[in-house]
């Protein structure tokens, strides 16, 4: 019987903090931008500026964290070469031999 419940999975997720950040970022940017609205409370242009502002640059950089994330869980792995030109059978002519 083996004493240890449960099997050891390495360090875990690389990814998972800077998404957790990246979610966090666009849930403040998000609400800072619903409470900067001029409609429902008039208020000092600057600061209004400065609110739309700041949740701008917040949701800017939570969308980029996101990105990279998606970018490097979903991408290409570094040690494959990308294709330099069209893929042989999608739509490429073949090299039979046959002349018609």
């Amino acid at each position: 019987m083996n004493p240890k419940s449960y099997e050891s999975h390495g360090a875990g997720d690389p990814t998972a903090g800077p998404a957790a950040l990246g979610l966090g970022l666009l849930a403040v940017g998000g609400w800072l931008l619903t409470t900067a609205r001029p409609w429902h409370k008039p208020g000092h242009p600057l600061t209004l500026g400065l609110g739309w502002t700041a949740s701008a640059a917040l949701l800017l950089c939570g969308l980029v964290l996101l990105a990279r994330c998606v970018r490097t869980v979903h991408g290409r792995p570094d040690d494959t070469p990308a294709p330099a030109g069209p893929q042989a059978g999608a739509g490429a002519p073949s090299e039979t031999g046959t002349d018609d």
